[in-house]
């Protein structure tokens, strides 16, 4: 993996206050972010920012992830590729933020997809650019792995629809975001710290 792509893309990226401003900032304007604009991308941008809000106001990580950053040897930062409109990373960027404002060995850090295109071609999930992807890079930048685009049992819920289906449609999404709400970002945390402990 190339240091200099995630110096670049480290300089370029910015704070999670930014994004959510940035967000809001287009919403204003009509726009969503990203290269391709129209009124359903708009729309799920509206939908995500105010899932956000809620995630922001409402969500707590749980004492295991309390304890297990408190103990964390190393600093890490989160590299998150996003974008606005994507229902995924509205869910799971508030709570990456929650544990770097839980822990000064984590720091967060948010590129946008369609502006960062060399990047994302390095973490492409089964060939595809799907979003959130976390790229977990140490001190020195040097990449230590890489999460996403969903923590492990909606990826399983995924896998499971599409192997019966063929391809995932507007129920399963809706599907999907009621699991996200019950779930409360645990599986995410879950997922996470058990990289941060194996690095």
């Amino acid at each position: 993996m190339n240091n200099t792509l995630i110096n670049n893309s480290l300089k370029k990226s910015i704070s999670y206050l930014d994004y959510r401003t940035l967000i809001k900032d287009l919403i204003k304007q009509g726009k969503s972010t990203g290269d391709i604009q129209s009124k359903d991308l708009l729309n799920y941008s509206k939908l995500n920012d105010k899932r956000m809000d809620r995630l922001d106001k409402k969500l707590k990580i749980s004492e295991e992830t309390e304890a297990s950053i408190y103990n964390l040897k190393n600093d890490f930062t989160f590299l998150v590729i996003a974008e606005g409109w994507c229902g995924d990373a509205a869910q799971i960027i508030p709570v990456l933020n929650k544990i770097a404002e839980a822990s000064s060995k984590i720091k967060l850090k948010i590129v946008l997809r369609d502006d960062n295109e060399e990047l994302m071609n390095e973490f492409l999930t089964n060939g595809s650019k799907s979003i959130p992807k976390i790229i977990i890079v140490d001190n020195q930048n040097n990449v230590i792995n890489s999460w996403g685009p969903r923590p492990s049992i909606a990826t399983r819920m995924v896998l499971n629809y599409k192997e019966q289906n063929g391809s995932l449609d507007a129920d399963f999404k809706k599907n999907l975001q009621v699991w996200y709400n019950k779930d409360k970002g645990i599986n995410t945390q879950e997922d996470l710290i058990k990289i941060l402990k194996a690095s």
